[in-house]
């Protein structure tokens, strides 16, 4: 039985499982505001509902689970002056993100392609994420001028060593080998047999059961794994610049000496911000995480990097955006600090 549902994302509710369908392939399924708002509905109305034990998310296209929020609607929304409908795209992602991670019924995310942002905020705090052979994952946002969000504060602290730190700092894309072993997938299959998977979760057969029964040996490890020891000697130190002078100081290293290469492209402002989120996220709870996230955007979508880095990566596409300010040691302490203080306005409490 097909649900009511906008074009861009499809529900249908077969036997024990309900089954969300991202479907916006050409944008690489990311979430616009009126997909956000159908999923907020369909989730509360399967919570109820006694024949709906668990639930699947897919994306459509095999390009992509999903590769985050529209943030180009964002920074139209901004540019025309729509502040409020700018915040409303923020809040109802976060909305929406918090409400899965504390959804009573099992999540199931079948994860084919890139999935970055918003999509991460969807997939990984559910119980399930089952990577495809095309698996990559990424939170690119401090190449935009912006910070890991979608709970990945309390997320990326978490993970072994000091990896979600290097992937904070960096936005480099990691494949399904090193997400697996990094917990931020918990399967492998092959996307060609996520359909089966599907079938089998509609039939009601144990989630576990039904996963290993398309189980995919799980792919060799990447650099992240590979480097594991390089990347927690350099990304240990107590500061974003003392990172730096540490993987500059490692001799004859491709991978350090692409790694700073890396970190030196993004935003000063925004590289602070997530080496303090890094630092604070390790003893937050999901919900705390996601209502400090959106408290350091009121202030990012005051200010000028996110602006800049989204024209020159998704816009104008010159790749050169003028960060402001523009070096590390310009960036102030105090500021940072400040942004994660309350903002005196009333703040929603995604709990």
């Amino acid at each position: 039985m097909t649900e009511p549902a906008t074009d861009e994302v499809l529900f249908e509710t077969r036997g024990a499982l309900g089954l969300v369908t991202l479907n916006r392939p050409k944008a690489l399924n990311a979430l616009t505001l009126g997909m956000i708002r159908a999923m907020q509905d369909q989730l509360r109305a399967w919570e109820t509902d006694e024949r709906v034990t668990r639930v699947a998310v897919q994306g459509s296209g095999g390009r992509a689970f999903c590769a985050g929020g529209d943030v180009r609607r964002i920074y139209e929304a901004a540019k025309a002056g729509q502040t409020q409908a700018m915040f409303e795209i923020w809040r109802g992602e976060y909305e929406l993100v918090a409400a899965m991670a504390r959804y009573p019924k099992p999540i199931v995310a079948l994860i084919d392609g890139i999935v970055m942002g918003g999509g991460v905020g969807i997939s990984v705090h559910g119980p399930v994420r089952v990577a495809s052979e095309s698996y990559a994952f990424a939170m690119p946002e401090v190449g935009i001028g912006f910070i890991p969000d979608v709970g990945t504060t309390a997320l990326l602290p978490r993970l072994p060593g000091r990896s979600g730190t290097y992937l904070a700092l960096t936005g480099s894309r990691i494949g399904a080998g090193d997400a697996l072993a990094l917990g931020l997938a918990t399967h492998a299959a092959r996307a060609a047999d996520f359909p089966a998977i599907v079938d089998d979760l509609a039939a009601g057969v144990a989630i576990a059961q039904a996963v290993a029964a398309h189980a995919a040996p799980a792919p060799e490890a990447g650099p992240v794994i590979r480097e594991a020891g390089l990347i927690d000697a350099c990304f240990s130190a107590d500061s974003v610049q003392a990172i730096l002078d540490r993987l500059d100081a490692v001799p004859d290293t491709a991978f350090a000496a692409e790694t700073a290469r890396t970190i030196r492209l993004r935003s000063p402002t925004s590289l602070s911000l997530a080496f303090e989120q890094m630092r604070r996220g390790a003893s937050m709870t999901v919900p705390e995480a996601i209502r400090t996230e959106y408290r350091l955007v009121t202030r990012i979508m005051r200010g000028h990097d996110f602006h800049e880095g989204v024209r020159a990566v998704l816009v104008d596409k010159d790749n050169r955006p003028a960060w402001q300010p523009a070096t590390l040691d310009a960036v102030d302490p105090e500021a940072i600090r400040a942004a994660f203080e309350p903002t005196g306005e009333t703040e929603p409490s995604f709990t």
